[in-house]
């Protein structure tokens, strides 16, 4: 077998694994939001604890791409795709940590002390949910199928995400104001929504990645 063909077949298995994680922090996000919205402290404690997983993919992937660059003599283009691997799974650690992040609210002992049922779900935060797991959906597949055009326009979607944020974090505002809710449960919302904002950051930054594997160009700064 050439050199080629065996670094082609690294290449295969690298992007197999990148689509493994992007489907296990997709699972994470979904399972830890249904546990805020069910109050599920078992589904909490478990997205908690899978988080462990998500790490060892990130630290799997990354063992890949180094032996890929010390083992190969990579040209530029693959030079940027292993690049771009390395930098997409540190975002993809992150969204998984922040999924850990939302269900750890759900184990929140102030909770108790809400004098209102624990609901912090309206529809404005689940919009802001199910548009996060569009975009790192999105991401994941403008890398896997070398689609500037999708990724360049899930970068666009992030501004709905944050708009959305802007809007709740007001509602909270005016919430506390009128004592319609506690401070404690003000809290918590917050601290999900600012979760929710991050993970669109962080599929952002993946599509950003994604342009600068197919075009060598990031922010508007040539890197290879």
């Amino acid at each position: 077998m050439s050199a080629r063909r065996r670094f082609d077949e690294e290449l295969d298995l690298l992007h197999h694994e990148l689509v493994e994680m992007g489907s296990m922090i997709e699972k994470a996000i979904k399972t830890s939001f249904n546990a805020i919205e069910s109050d599920d402290e078992e589904a909490a404690k478990y997205i908690i604890e899978s988080d462990k997983a998500i790490n060892e993919m990130e630290r799997k992937i990354e063992a890949r791409c180094l032996k890929l660059i010390l083992r190969q003599q990579p040209v530029a283009t693959d030079l940027r795709l292993i690049s771009t691997a390395m930098k997409m799974i540190t975002d993809m650690e992150r969204i998984g940590d922040h999924a850990a992040d939302i269900a750890s609210i759900c184990l929140d002992d102030e909770k108790e002390k809400n004098p209102e049922p624990f609901r912090i779900v309206d529809n404005k935060i689940l919009e802001m949910a199910n548009i996060d797991l569009e975009m790192v959906a999105s991401s994941i597949s403008a890398f896997i199928n070398d689609n500037l055009e999708l990724a360049r326009t899930t970068i666009k979607t992030d501004n709905e995400v944050d708009e959305l944020f802007y809007e709740v974090r007001d509602d909270i505002i005016k919430g506390l104001k009128s004592d319609k809710i506690s401070p404690s449960l003000a809290m918590d919302t917050l601290m999900l929504i600012k979760y929710l904002e991050r993970i669109g950051d962080h599929a952002t930054n993946i599509c950003e990645w994604v342009i600068f594997y197919l075009t060598g160009e990031h922010k508007n700064k040539k890197l290879l």
